[in-house]
């Protein structure tokens, strides 16, 4: 725990493992995350004042929550959002204060807020790649879709050995698949499923941009393994998906609209 709780050698250390993700392992991500959040509670218990213990556990928790593998999903966030007032109230010039609290607000959706947030964490250490790749996200789902992927090169240059590059990967695909550059898309997604295969979002991505180009097989194949890999029943149907968002405003809806769900109802997700 000494050495968990240890200070980084160098500002980015500590960052390379909380963004959207989980530090690689044995076992699946799921089982990651709840081995790390027992570890981060216990560091808690034994320092309730900790900065480190009561940001990495809000951003983790955070996480989890992001990368749809929990089914505690409503606890974790309310418990998230608790930690992360707490650090920022007891430090409020520390950038991890302001990333937890990033975090938690983009998991409940409140981009414009996260987007300050993220801000002020990049003010701090202008080099907190997961920092720099969440704010590009949260810039496009305001409606700025071209922030999205020099954010995610920028992030891949500081960090190309990044235990969570599979989402940098992932959020290329994503914004090529919603311009309609499919050939980009499937190229930049398949990067992230070798990257991380337990992780849900790149097969989901995967099954529409498959199934835009003709390859039902694969498209299918994509669709029954996001199925088996989410937390929940979101992949089930057109409509479910839609509820759990987050989809952006008009002008961002209309993207996927025209490209991610016109795959995924090719791929066989049915509308309601």
């Amino acid at each position: 725990m000494q050495r968990l709780l240890a200070r980084p050698s160098s500002p980015m250390h500590w960052t390379t493992f909380f963004g959207h993700g989980v530090i690689p392992g044995k076992g699946s991500d799921s089982q990651n995350y709840g081995e790390q959040i027992a570890l981060y509670e216990h560091a808690l218990a034994l320092d309730p004042d900790s900065e480190k213990a009561q940001g990495y556990l809000a951003a983790q928790l955070a996480a989890r929550v992001l990368d749809q593998m929990t089914d505690t999903a409503p606890y974790d966030l309310a418990r998230a959002e608790v930690l992360a007032n707490r650090v920022l109230a007891g430090f409020p010039g520390r950038p991890l204060a302001h990333y937890a609290k990033g975090q938690v607000l983009r998991a409940q959706q409140r981009f414009e807020e996260a987007i300050s947030e993220y801000e002020t964490v990049l003010a701090l250490n202008r080099n907190w790649m997961h920092a720099i790749a969440a704010l590009g996200y949260c810039k496009f789902v305001t409606g700025s879709i071209e922030e999205v992927i020099p954010a995610q090169e920028r992030a891949i240059r500081l960090s190309p050995r990044d235990p969570q590059i599979w989402l940098y990967y992932f959020w290329i695909g994503q914004m090529h698949l919603l311009q309609s550059h499919v050939n980009e898309a499937i190229l930049w997604l398949e990067k992230a499923r070798a990257a991380n295969p337990d992780q849900p979002l790149p097969h989901a991505y995967l099954a529409s941009a498959y199934a835009l180009r003709g390859e039902d097989g694969r498209a299918s194949s994509e669709l029954a393994q996001v199925r088996k890999l989410a937390s929940d029943d979101r992949y089930s149907s057109i409509a479910h998906l839609r509820a759990v968002g987050p989809f952006g405003g008009p002008k961002i809806r209309s993207l996927f609209e025209a490209t991610y769900f016109v795959g995924l109802r090719k791929a066989g997700m049915p509308e309601g």
